[in-house]
């Protein structure tokens, strides 16, 4: 009788077992279920339902971890990965987790920290010494950025976002022909590559190696690439060299958007330098143009009420004046006339800036302006005499 018990025993303890291991494979088919339709929120709610507290599995907290920050839950998750890391501080995934989680929370600080455990733990881990560098990079601390961005490099030189970083802290420095050597080593992995392309493009012109910015300049339109920030570098490269005719056709290639005082003073060079003054006097025009705010005479009309304010008005009339040669406005003209008419009784000046406003054509909605001038050019018509200049 006894044995027959104990057999019963082991398999009603088999069965139970077997429907245990058949539930847990149904749950990880619903939870994977989950995951590929990503429904992260709806998985972590499940998981926290079937992990009951307290939870000292390890298998079970990274499940937590990982689909609560799927979830956008970063707060959850780190929480689920920190009981992982107080359990085993030295797992790599763990660190990686809680650098990912911490980045994606704006807290480079602690992901920083994170990061720098795993290069620790492990000096061969590409990753992380990629992470560790661009971080410093933001921090702007250039040495440790150099040094963790080389490390790197040396372990993966193909890597074309550390080689593009690490270029541009070796171009900081002057270490021009280095920069050159870790980009031109990505390249060959990647020869069409405009990023890596763009990157050689920025420090051979900042170093003023113009042949060389010509020729991979020349290299990226090959490939597609005609955009305003490749035509200003090659442009201004063959200007460098004076290869004057391939400055101006370059820069013709530019829409008029994309170009700047720089771009029209290069070309306006180039047609002096070509004996081509008609053209040159039309470019330096351009160029003045662009120098130039569009709201410089806004400025001066301004500077000029300040002034009438302060009872300064020989620099009233100075700077309305200056707003004037900038751009003809309907109310500076009628300002400076009634400074001269009201309190200079300067008639002469005061008839002359009353006739510009009425010819500036000024909008009808300034009827009561318009209305005065009118009355006040009649009452001065001739009777102008010359007055004395005015004073501060």
């Amino acid at each position: 009788m006894k044995t027959l018990i104990a057999y019963l025993t082991v398999i009603l303890l088999f069965l139970t077992t077997t429907a245990t291991l058949a539930q847990t494979k149904a749950d990880d088919a619903l939870l994977l279920d989950m995951y590929q339709s990503q429904r992260y929120a709806e998985a972590a709610a499940y998981l926290k339902n079937i992990y009951t507290e307290p939870i000292t599995d390890t298998r079970a907290l990274s499940r937590l971890g990982y689909t609560f920050q799927m979830a956008g839950k970063l707060a959850d998750a780190e929480a689920y990965y920190q009981r992982l890391y107080q359990i085993d501080s030295t797992n790599v995934s763990t660190l990686f987790s809680l650098a990912g989680i911490n980045s994606q929370r704006e807290n480079k600080t602690k992901a920083l920290y994170f990061y720098e455990r795993i290069t620790t733990l492990d000096r061969t881990n590409f990753r992380a010494f990629k992470q560790v560098g661009l971080l410093y990079r933001e921090r702007n601390d250039t040495l440790k950025a150099l040094k963790n961005l080389q490390t790197a490099n040396k372990l993966n030189p193909e890597d074309p976002d550390v080689a593009a970083e690490l270029s541009f802290v070796l171009s900081g420095l002057k270490h021009t022909k280095q920069a050159e050597t870790v980009l031109n080593r990505a390249l060959k992995a990647d020869s069409a590559s405009l990023f890596l392309l763009r990157c050689l493009v920025n420090v051979t012109y900042n170093a003023e190696e113009y042949n060389e910015t010509i020729k991979t300049c020349n290299k990226m339109m090959d490939l597609g690439d005609q955009s305003a920030q490749v035509l200003k570098k090659l442009g201004a490269s063959y200007y460098m060299i004076k290869n004057y005719e391939c400055c101006i056709e370059t820069f013709a290639l530019m829409q008029d958007i994309f170009k700047t005082e720089r771009e029209y003073y290069f070309t306006a060079e180039s047609y002096k330098a070509l004996k081509q003054y008609h053209k040159a006097i039309d470019y330096f025009e351009l160029t003045l143009r662009e120098s130039i705010s569009p709201n410089t005479n806004l400025y001066y009309s301004e500077m000029a009420d300040s002034y009438d304010e302060l009872h300064q008005l020989k620099s009233t009339i100075a700077n309305y004046q200056k707003s004037l040669f900038f751009k003809e406005k309907d109310m500076v003209l009628y300002a400076l006339a009634n400074l001269y008419d009201s309190k200079l009784k300067d008639k002469r000046n005061a008839l002359k800036y009353y006739k510009k406003y009425l010819e500036s054509k000024p909008p009808a909605i300034q009827k009561a302006y318009i209305e005065y001038v009118q009355s006040r050019v009649a009452a001065l018509q001739g009777n102008v005499k010359g007055q004395a200049a005015p004073t501060d």
